[in-house]
């Protein structure tokens, strides 16, 4: 039986095991990791007894936006709903009622999120990758 959390105490490598699942997480360290779980306001986690099979996280300032990040689900437990109960828990968690809109990047799965009630037709965004500039000088 799958059991669903939102604690963001548990040990890390089950985290980097998931990360490496992925091509945009893989290759967190356990050091970024910690400061990233540090500062997330909501974690949703899923686990099948000590193993962690899925989680999912929730940057917001509790009234007006909220944006959903690392929706990951271990490959073993794919079309388990695992996904669909992250998100879900998420969206009706108590400490994010208040909040308007839900904003979620991804290249992927669009028809998954599609089928939880997102639409495309409110993107707008742009992104400045860190990776891709020169620092500015101030």
């Amino acid at each position: 039986m799958i059991t669903f959390l939102d604690s963001k105490t548990f040990p890390l490598h089950h985290l980097l095991r998931l990360f490496e699942q992925t091509d945009w997480a893989r290759g967190r360290t356990l050091e970024d990791s910690e400061k990233m779980l540090a500062h997330t306001d909501l974690v949703i986690t899923a686990w099948d007894d000590e193993n962690l099979v899925g989680f999912g996280r929730v940057l917001t300032d509790f009234v007006f936006r909220a944006s959903i990040w690392d929706v990951i689900v271990d490959r073993p437990y794919h079309n388990r709903d695992i996904g669909k109960g992250i998100v879900h828990r998420m969206l009706a968690h108590p400490s994010l009622k208040d909040v308007e809109l839900f904003w979620l990047c991804t290249r992927r799965y669009q028809g998954f999120y599609a089928s939880l009630g997102f639409s495309d037709k409110e993107q707008t965004g742009m992104v400045w990758d860190r990776r891709k500039q020169v620092t500015p000088i101030i």
